[in-house]
């Protein structure tokens, strides 16, 4: 359950730099509330998560589907850039996450 908990958790984070960035510096109050509501999500969840999971391998795991989850989303919804060079790294950092998942004890 913990690793579901996590990956919720990692979800949660895209949610809040997403409504984070639809919010317009905290402008606009319905994603500003669930710009909070889905940081609240996150950061409970993971703290779940930590009590079972090593706090190196669910940090790690949680900032890194935040960040690919992020880059994603900016890819998709807000026309950023889809260099070459951004989704090798990307990728990277995919498969890190995919690889402590599959190095971890627990």
């Amino acid at each position: 359950m913990a690793w579901f908990y996590l990956l919720i958790a990692g979800l949660g984070e895209v949610g809040f730099v997403t409504f984070m960035k639809l919010s317009n510096n905290f402008k606009k109050l319905n994603y500003s509330i669930l710009c909070v509501v889905s940081g609240w999500i996150s950061f409970y969840l993971l703290s779940k998560a930590l009590k079972v999971i090593p706090v190196g391998t669910g940090y790690t795991i949680w900032t890194g589907i935040g960040a690919a989850g992020s880059v994603i989303i900016g890819m998709m919804f807000f026309k950023e850039s889809r260099d070459w060079k951004r989704l090798f790294f990307i990728t990277l950092v995919i498969a890190s996450v995919i690889g402590l998942k599959v190095i971890s004890p627990h």
